[in-house]
């Protein structure tokens, strides 16, 4: 067959959900254009019940990421930017034409969120470091706090940002041992479902990103309240649905990270991320006493 007659293979983009790629539950679909409104493809229209499988699946794999070595972790986290390098080009077009950019600046978008993988990466084992050490304290004891994951981690993801900005919100959650449910960017989910196919080749367990696509107004409001969640952040809302989803989270006590203005998601992101959704759990130990003369080790 000549290459002038050859039918085009359309990609089928699906969510991404316990390491698996499932249609919505409900079968609904809706149109992804680019900045021009041309069409490109139909995204899964996530439901009510797809969120509920993402938060089961998350809490499945919470035990086993959270108990993880940080150097484990950080090796998976330094795999993923490996396969993201390899599929350079495919993230390329997809984010120029998500966010209506040159190939060139779409190409730069690309290499700075690689290398924000690697970056998070590199933190795995050492913001133990930074956040916990001894304290000192009136006593024969050892005072030693540590920081452990909160939990499952709702994200709504930056809105005009869909690569660079997604993966600055998605890595520091998991990087410190907690799993993620993710709403991708409403108007350009695909670079975020194109990503769910880079993380179930990168050694990461399924469960510990899911990833949805659709309205943040639909799903977010069941992921706020929702009981087995334990942080929600905001990054994505605007200001009336962040105020909505920041009164549903209150019912058992989410963490909230409310949305913070980002100027440019290539700056610096420091350490905020990682510590907005860290437990810090302190444990005392009595030092002993070593010989009559009551010195203590």
């Amino acid at each position: 067959m000549s290459e002038s007659t050859r039918l085009n293979v359309f990609k089928t983009y699906k969510l991404y959900v316990g390491g698996k790629f499932p249609r919505s539950e409900s079968g609904r679909v809706y149109e992804v254009t680019d900045s021009k409104g041309n069409w490109l493809a139909n995204a899964p229209l996530s439901s009510r019940k797809d969120a509920r499988d993402a938060v089961v699946a998350a809490r499945k794999a919470f035990g086993g990421w959270s108990g993880a070595t940080a150097y484990n972790r950080g090796q998976i986290l330094y795999r993923i930017a490996e396969m993201l390098e390899g599929r350079r080009e495919q993230f390329v077009r997809e984010v120029g034409e998500a966010e209506g950019l040159s190939k060139s600046k779409a190409g730069a978008v690309v290499d700075a969120a690689i290398d924000r993988w690697v970056w998070y990466a590199g933190w795995t084992d050492k913001i133990g470091q930074v956040v916990g050490g001894a304290n000192p304290v009136a006593g024969p004891f050892f005072n030693l706090s540590t920081p452990e994951p909160t939990g499952v981690v709702t994200v709504v993801a930056p809105q005009a940002s869909s690569f660079l900005g997604l993966v600055s919100v998605i890595a520091p959650v998991i990087a410190t041992g907690n799993t993620a449910v993710v709403i991708a960017s409403e108007k350009s989910p695909l670079p975020a479902l194109s990503l769910g196919e880079v993380l179930a080749t990168s050694d990461l367990p399924g469960g510990v990103v899911n990833i949805l696509s659709g309205k943040a107004a639909e799903m977010g409001p069941h992921l706020a309240s929702h009981q087995d969640v334990n942080a929600i952040d905001l990054a994505g809302a605007d200001v009336a649905l962040a105020k909505e989803l920041e009164i549903a989270a209150a019912d058992n006590l989410k963490r909230v990270l409310r949305p913070q203005p980002v100027d440019d998601w290539n700056a610096d992101p420091g350490t905020a991320r990682m510590t907005a959704f860290l437990e810090t759990k302190t444990v005392w130990h009595p030092t002993g006493s070593l010989g009559s003369g009551g010195s203590s080790y």
